[in-house]
């Protein structure tokens, strides 16, 4: 599977964002498509997930709320809306596919290139 992230952009405090992700290959294999987000210095965070196959969704408790996942089955597309962002969503944010609906990297083996989200004060 290969994945194709957009969207990123510089915005500030309180701005809205929707990234796209788009899948090629064989999307059909992934049972899973998720968002994780990494700032400069720490570690890979998870902050949400779609099952491909009825739309069920996941969040990351610190995301919900503000941040939105959904998925176009027709286009291979999955979305992150994000509203109401802060400086500390700053970050370069994956998507990623695989075979299982969970919040570790570990669940997920197709990563897209990441693109880059500022949120200014």
């Amino acid at each position: 599977v290969q994945l194709q992230a957009s969207g990123g952009g510089s915005v500030q405090a309180g701005d809205s964002l929707r990234l796209s992700c788009a899948a090629s290959g064989r999307t059909f294999s992934s049972y899973a498509m998720g968002w994780f987000r990494q700032a400069p210095g720490k570690e890979r965070e998870f902050v949400s997930a779609v099952r491909w196959s009825d739309g069920s969704t996941y969040y990351a408790d610190s995301m919900k709320g503000r941040f939105t996942i959904s998925r176009s089955y027709a286009k291979n597309t999955v979305y992150l809306q994000m509203n109401s962002l802060k400086p500390e969503d700053t970050a370069v944010y994956y998507c990623a596919a695989g075979g299982r609906l969970g919040s570790t990297p570990v669940s997920y083996d197709s990563w897209g290139q990441g693109t880059q989200v500022t949120v200014s004060s």
